[in-house]
Order: structure tokens, then sequence, then C-alpha cells
């Protein structure tokens, strides 16, 4: 996209969602994380399930410290990504944009154990907390807007969901 066409001042609603086409863009292509954010119908949803295959082969084998860099590097990428997006197209989050779901969930499954009860429950218990944005996770959606506000409130449920889910892995084995 050439600064000041046509296409870089026009503006899309929030109900508009971005097009395949639009891949071509890298800031585009990594938000939706290769495209993932658009397959239909719920692509929050299909952006978690994604990041939780990555995570399951690619970085669970990793240390935890090293899961929290390439958190930490991600959600930085797709900071700057998502936020390109939102001033290119006047919007506050697109639905197709689902890098936030996926450093989410890696937050999530960080510190738990690589076992298939435990990244379902925590993709479950992550889907609820980015669907229903109880407290602080729906104020930071309400209150911070643009690319950083598209992130943190996946962040902070992927924190939530891994510590409940910590506290579930740890506590269970006691009753």
């Amino acid at each position: 996209m050439v600064p000041g066409s046509p296409r870089e001042d026009t503006s899309i609603s929030n109900n508009t969602a971005l097009t395949p086409g639009e891949l071509r863009q890298p800031d585009v292509l990594w938000a939706t994380f290769l495209g993932v954010g658009f397959i239909p119908p719920a692509p929050g949803t299909w952006g978690s399930l994604a990041a939780a295959v990555v995570w399951w082969f690619f970085l669970s084998p990793l240390p935890a410290l090293w899961q929290l860099w390439i958190c930490g590097g991600y959600f930085l990428l797709s900071w700057l990504a998502s936020h390109r997006i939102c001033r290119r197209y006047g919007v506050d989050d697109a639905p197709q944009i689902v890098a936030d779901e996926v450093v989410g969930v890696w937050l999530g499954l960080l510190l738990l154990p690589k076992t298939l009860w435990v990244a379902i429950c925590a993709l479950i218990i992550f889907r609820i907390l980015d669907i229903l944005k109880p407290s602080f996770i729906g104020w930071l959606d309400r209150h911070i807007k643009g690319g950083l506000g598209v992130m943190l409130d996946d962040v902070m449920a992927g924190m939530v969901t891994g510590l409940l889910m910590w506290g579930i892995v740890t506590w269970l084995p006691l009753f």
C-alpha cells in the first residue's frame, strides 16, 4: 500500500471485515496469524485453537523463560501490526486480528504441564474470559484503544487463565 494512495485514506467501520486480499500486507499477515483470522465463524476461537496447536508442538518443549521471551517478542510485533491496521482502516479492533488471542493462549499455557486435559481446560477458560471480558479485562477492552488495546485485554485474559489453571493443577491432586 502506497502512503497517500486512495486506499490508504479509506476507513472501514468496526463492523466491516478486513479482506483476505489484504494478506499481502505483512502487518495483516502477522496480525491474522498467517490468515487464520479469516476463518469463519468466530475467528478468535480459530486463532486460539491455532495458538494452542503451535504451543503444543513447538513452544511447550522449550524452557518457560524462552517461551516468555517468545511471548514478549510476539506481543511487541503484534502490537505494532495491530496499531498499523487500526490506524490504516480507522478501526478499534478488526475481528480478523487474532494475534492477541495467540499471545493470550501462549501466556495462559506458559507454566502449565503439557497434558491434553490441561490444554483443553486452559483454552476453554481463556475463550470464556476473552468473550465475556469480566472485571479488569473488560475495563482494558473499553478504555485502551488502538493496537495496545487490541492486545492488552487478551494478555490479561491469558494471565488470569494461567493463574486459574496453575491453581487447579496444583491443588486438584490434594482432593
